[in-house]
């Protein structure tokens, strides 16, 4: 099927016309390198990051229930604590005293009853949070939200490319200074993290889709706010065959086969895939990802209250 430009097979989707583009950064995180060519064929990408009234709309009509709303199997998790082995979500909790850096456990917390409907745990709520990016949403869920909607999810090149806005080998999304003319391009962390965030763009948390400035390309969100999932298998570097070349339509790689097979048949080892963006909490002393060559792991079992998804159209 041929898709034309002229005629979005959804609302609010943007054409992008593909094209090459330098992907990836020998600058900064070890696992974005190396920066390589890329060149990908056009899609079509959601305007927005998938919104809480979207997904709401999804499962009053399928009856879906996300992984985070579901007890885990006990078999899938040899020697975990039953407390553990309830539904629940990872949800951040901002510290009260400074704290190791290096461990990333002094600010994440497992809730029981924290999910897509309560993103903070089971006493808070998304009332007047109807255009704020959906979280807690696991890639099997977001993969189920994708088929129901006639969609997929897009590949790390095609995010990265479409993050881009045809702003080609730049730090961000809009150019090189973080706050052009001092002003607030996406919402991220603006203070001592996880300890002090000011919050002089307003937002302690998430904010509702499309608040900041779209990209050359139209699209809201890209950067900051919450990160978001791509089909990308996840390896510590990008997988580059042929540096000589541009990579057409690069799949990202192969499910990680580095485990040990009996870890995985243990539950001790999660398969990874790439998620984009950074989020809300990205921050200049910390996790500066806050950029399209970014990329992180994230464990397919595990949802957050940052991170959330958009959706594609391939031709």
């Amino acid at each position: 099927m041929i898709l034309d430009p002229h005629a979005p097979p959804a609302p609010d989707m943007i054409w992008i016309p593909g094209g090459e583009f330098l992907m990836g950064s020998d600058d900064h995180y070890p696992e974005e390198a190396p920066a390589h060519r890329v060149s990908v064929d056009g899609f079509w990408i959601d305007r927005f990051q998938v919104t809480n009234t979207q997904f709401q709309k999804f499962v009053a009509t399928t009856g879906y229930v996300t992984l985070a709303q579901r007890a885990p199997n006990p078999a899938d998790y040899p020697g975990a604590h039953p407390d553990m082995l309830v539904p629940s979500s990872t949800v951040f909790v901002q510290p009260k005293v400074p704290v190791d850096l290096s461990n990333h456990y002094n600010w994440w917390r497992f809730v029981p009853g924290a999910d897509w409907r309560h993103p903070r745990g089971p006493d808070s709520s998304i009332k007047g949070k109807s255009k704020h990016p959906v979280v807690h949403v696991a890639f099997e869920d977001v993969e189920a939200y994708a088929a129901w909607a006639g969609k997929q999810l897009p590949t790390e090149a095609q995010w990265e490319f479409a993050a881009r806005g045809g702003r080609d080998a730049v730090e961000f999304a809009w150019g090189n200074e973080l706050l052009p003319d001092g002003r607030f391009m996406a919402n991220t962390w603006h203070g001592d993290f996880p300890l002090t965030n000011h919050m002089p763009d307003g937002f302690k948390w998430t904010s509702p889709v499309g608040t900041f400035p779209a990209n050359g390309f139209g699209l809201y969100d890209m950067i900051g706010n919450a990160w978001e999932w791509t089909t990308d298998w996840f390896g510590d570097r990008h997988m580059v065959t042929h540096a000589c070349c541009t990579v057409t339509n690069p799949l990202g790689g192969e499910r990680d086969t580095s485990y040990d097979p009996a870890e995985l048949a243990q539950g001790l080892r999660i398969p990874r895939r790439v998620i984009k963006g950074g989020s809300h909490l990205c921050a200049p002393n910390y996790c500066r990802r806050y950029r399209p060559a970014a990329r992180m792991p994230q464990t397919i079992d595990t949802s957050t209250s940052h991170l959330g998804f958009r959706c594609i159209v391939r031709a």
